[in-house]
């Protein structure tokens, strides 16, 4: 069988979406903004785009870890944002590595960045690129030499397991799908599972303080943390395996969500779960999307802990296949190793008809197969949900405008907040774009104390000027979240493009704090420069 191939200037596999699916979106598309013909852009192919030389050479020691292969380079310029894919889409490359190393050993990490050091090249840490804020992209100035990315896909395997403690020594550059096939064998789980697990990597997850799929409890990466083992240009750094500790600043949340800034994780003791036998899984419908909100909080708190929590407004559970356009629709879940679920279900259902939650005939009953969760309007969502980012690379070709932001506010803040930000974010499509486009939220992840809601704008973009578009819809919304007292970011990270916003969120002496930790661990600041610190 052939290898599927991977898209050098997108999402996933090249084959990601078949030529009946991409039309029916065109057709929806169409629709929805009436538009009578699309003038297309077609995806790029390699011959169509010049690379500049590389600006450094490969020192005979490292030939045989590092390229200057077009294909690598090209494939190691852009994550995944839209800003990317559009810049992609325009055969613009420019700011594509001088060279590719792949390690596959510490020595031959420690070696590749020493060799960074001395030629003062810009060294970018690349997991699975699945970057959508701008994280992974080697711009830089004539201060380098050069730029270099530091792919660790070598590093790819489950070291260890403490089955007594639940916990796993694991590389940093091992995909999503790698985990969990090596952890199966002893009947254990990370359990963690982001929009991008197909294609990233837990060293990826960590930097950039991801969040994963399920509501409640262990929603970040940070929660699964036990130790690091981290690689800087001043040595190596190792922190301890405990479970618990008041042993003064945490050095694990110093490289947790560092974004590759201040050195380079290698493998991790992560916390594990054992694998679950029991789930059930519904859907409920709420008149409105405050009577959602309301219900859920109340599920926030109340202590059962759903695996699945996520509110959709009306429209974002219709754009999904999952609603009628009319209805707020909640997803909600349980999942248990060790015991039936029922009656987690039945009190959950309980407090969302106490605010005018309608379920129906797709309630499932605890079962033992993985399909539980995986039908009725839970399925449609979820199915829409993983094929979402290749049909952003589908609208990009259309000239459509795609863009997300997720934050987090507390719930007494949340109403005003909510309307503050939809209201700023239907305006700037308005004025920007010269259409109303369209707006829809849904909430991804419930704490006690407040939820993280998550906005999609889609706009048609004017032929040629859909980045730009895009650069005033975005810094409009992300005013707006951070004036009205929200995170810029809740699980993608800051990378560059959330970076003017972040400046403004963290206090100026943590900032200064922050620069100095940098100047100890990386005092030629080659290690990622421009993110999260200048």
């Amino acid at each position: 069988m052939t290898p599927r191939k991977m898209k050098f200037w997108g999402w996933g596999y090249e084959d990601g979406l078949s030529p009946q699916v991409q039309n029916q979106v065109e057709a929806a598309m169409a629709k929805r903004f009436g538009v009578s013909e699309w003038k297309k852009t077609p995806p790029p192919v390699i011959d169509e785009i010049s690379l500049k030389q590389p600006r450094i050479n490969i020192p005979q020691s490292l030939k045989h870890l590092c390229t200057n292969d077009t294909h690598e380079r090209l494939s190691h310029t852009y994550g995944k944002s839209y800003r990317d894919v559009v810049r992609a889409f325009r055969r613009d490359f420019m700011n594509a590595p001088d060279i590719v190393a792949f390690p596959g050993t510490e020595n031959e990490l420690i070696n590749i960045l020493d060799w960074c050091n001395d030629i003062h090249a810009a060294a970018i840490i690349y997991g699975g690129g699945t970057s959508v804020v701008g994280g992974v992209e080697p711009e830089i100035d004539d201060r380098y030499s050069g730029s270099v990315s530091i792919d660790l896909r070598n590093f790819n395997q489950v070291l260890e397991i403490d089955k007594v403690s639940r916990a796993a020594r694991i590389q940093a550059g091992i995909r999503g799908p790698a985990i969990e096939k090596q952890l199966k064998e002893q009947d254990l789980t990370l359990r963690f599972f982001p929009q991008s697990f197909e294609f990233s990597t837990l060293g990826g997850w960590i930097a950039t303080r991801a969040g994963g799929h399920f509501a409640t409890l262990h929603t970040h990466i940070d929660d699964l943390v036990q130790s690091l083992r981290v690689i800087t240009p001043k040595g190596v750094v190792e922190t301890r395996r405990l479970p618990g500790s008041g042993a003064g600043p945490s050095p694990d949340r110093m490289f947790i969500g560092s974004e590759g800034t201040l050195g380079i994780i290698t493998e991790a003791w992560v916390r594990l779960q054992d694998r679950p036998v029991y789930r059930t899984a519904a859907s409920v419908r709420f008149p409105d999307f405050q009577s959602g909100v309301k219900a859920v909080r109340v599920l926030s708190q109340s202590g059962l802990y759903p695996s699945n929590c996520r509110l959709l407004d009306a429209g974002e559970a219709h754009d999904s296949g999952a609603g009628d356009g009319k209805t707020a629709v909640l997803m909600l879940g349980f999942e248990s190793h060790d015991h039936l679920l029922d009656v987690w279900m039945i009190r959950a259902l309980e407090c969302c008809k106490e605010f005018g939650g309608v379920y129906g005939q797709d309630v499932i009953k605890t079962r033992k197969d993985s399909s539980a969760s995986r039908e009725g309007d839970v399925g449609t969502w979820r199915n829409a949900f993983i094929q979402a980012p290749y049909l952003r690379d589908v609208l990009v070709g259309l000239g459509i405008i795609v863009e997300t932001f997720e934050t987090a506010i507390t719930w007494d803040r949340f109403e005003a907040f909510h309307t503050g930000v939809m209201e700023a974010a239907k305006k700037a499509v308005r004025e920007i774009s010269g259409h109303n486009g369209w707006v829809t939220c849904r909430i991804t992840h419930v704490y006690p104390d407040g939820p993280a809601p998550y906005y999609i704008v889609k706009a048609l973009g004017k032929p040629g000027s859909e980045l730009e578009q895009w650069d005033e819809i975005k810094a409009a919304v992300s005013e707006a979240i951070i004036s009205l007292g929200g995170t810029i970011t809740h699980h993608h990270a800051v990378g560059r493009d959330h970076r003017p916003w972040y400046d403004k969120q963290r206090p100026d002496l943590f900032a200064s704090a922050l620069k100095s930790v940098k100047r100890t661990l990386d005092p030629c600041y080659i290690l990622n420069p421009g993110v999260l610190i200048d």
